[in-house]
């Protein structure tokens, strides 16, 4: 066990207030022996940093409190506020589109699967920062559900130009991944 420092003013104070808060004198020698270790690792990693350059800000996918999901279909029976969404226009097929956001990726997972349970293909589409999670949620579905035999069956790569918040024109990266049944 190391020799305790000696603490200036302000960190006795703070040891002071916090012992009496503690009903066991063992409990504030602890609490001394933490905040002397705390002390001397913070006195000997204390380097000086160099300052990080000022990054852009960048452009992410839009928060929503659900996933939300597309539907391409020629029935006209659904509701009128469900959206048509098709890439390809040879494709004739049902296609539901999950967007991935701010949510946890085990969210995207689920909703994902739901609709492969009804649907032959599903679309994972994100943008900026949000590529990443989508690429997992494509990965964790092809790879911890093999036996079903769910595949990456189409990646579409595109780039859109969108106005930021500080009003310049800035180039957001757009990533689509189709998931089908093998």
């Amino acid at each position: 066990m190391t020799k305790p420092q000696k603490l200036n003013k302000s960190q006795r104070k703070f040891c002071y207030y916090r012992n009496q808060k503690l009903s066991d004198p063992k409990k504030s020698k602890d609490a001394e022996d933490i905040l002397s270790e705390f002390d001397s690792r913070k006195k000997s990693e204390s380097k000086p940093e160099l300052e990080a350059p000022a990054s852009e800000p960048e452009l992410e996918a839009p928060a929503s409190e659900t996933p939300t999901i597309e539907s391409t279909s020629d029935s006209k029976s659904q509701n009128d506020k469900t959206k048509y969404f098709s890439d390809s226009p040879h494709s004739n097929e049902e296609r539901d589109v999950i967007f991935v956001g701010t949510k946890p990726i085990m969210t995207y997972v689920s909703a994902t699967l739901t609709q492969l349970s009804t649907r032959p293909t599903v679309t994972i589409k994100a943008r900026g920062k949000r590529i990443t999670q989508a690429v997992d949620v494509s990965q964790m579905i092809v790879k911890r559900m093999d036996s079903v035999g769910y595949v990456i069956s189409d990646v579409r790569i595109s780039s859109d130009s969108l106005t930021s918040q500080d009003g310049k024109q800035r180039n957001v990266s757009t990533m689509e991944i189709d998931i089908s049944k093998n």
